[in-house]
């Protein structure tokens, strides 16, 4: 039985979702510096994602899991992430796309996810890629297989975490040999900028606008 006041978190932030959101205002406040200054647009080679947010209830506290990408030779090596990927001929639509990412990343078994809702899709220009973030809810803390081809490590981050405003920083992150000024949110010693971070910035605004 779901706790009731994850039930209650769940339903209020479906509600939310479903209104409109705060999009470009939010990520604006985890941008880059030469994010905001190149303003870089989709283009037609531009290709479609998903990731999927996932909330769930553990001892009291309202978890979502965060991935570290391996070292490989590509742009988002060594960066946290939530688990997703390209989207896929065999996807009905990006929903599928996060979902079906998720379980081969970190082995959630999405038949128990509930999907409240998405928030804005946001193009990330190293990669072309237009991102859908997902948001559902599991009601139980799941087991975690992560593929180490994909996942070095699971990262479970709670709430109050995320909403603590003492995780926010900004400095110099190197990133392939090439330093960027970019603001991050501190979570268990891991750095999260980038697009991640716009994401998270997003969902925390949808979050605090949900009527007490």
């Amino acid at each position: 039985m779901l706790d009731p006041s994850f039930h209650s978190f769940a339903s209020a932030l479906k509600e939310r979702l479903a209104e409109p959101l705060p999009g470009a205002e939010a990520h604006k406040k985890m941008a880059s510096a030469s994010r905001l200054r190149m303003a870089m647009q989709p283009n037609e080679r531009t290709r479609r994602s998903a990731v999927l947010i996932v909330f769930y209830p553990y001892r009291g506290s309202i978890l979502l899991p965060l991935i570290l990408r391996p070292q490989y030779d590509g742009v988002h090596a060594g960066q946290m992430a939530f688990p997703g990927g390209r989207m896929e001929r065999t996807d009905e639509n990006l929903i599928r796309t996060a979902l079906r990412e998720a379980q081969e990343e970190v082995g959630i078994r999405v038949t128990d996810v509930k999907v409240l809702g998405k928030l804005t899709e946001l193009y990330i220009p190293p990669s072309n890629f237009f991102v859908q973030p997902v948001v559902g809810i599991l009601p139980y803390r799941p087991d975690f297989y992560p593929d180490p081809r994909e996942v070095e490590h699971v990262v479970e981050v709670s709430l109050d975490e995320l909403m603590d405003e003492t995780i926010v920083g900004a400095n110099a992150i190197e990133v392939r040999g090439t330093l960027i000024d970019a603001p991050f949110y501190q979570l268990q010693g891991f750095k999260v900028w980038g697009a991640t971070a716009m994401m998270i910035s997003e969902l925390l605004m949808v979050i605090n606008s949900v009527p007490k």
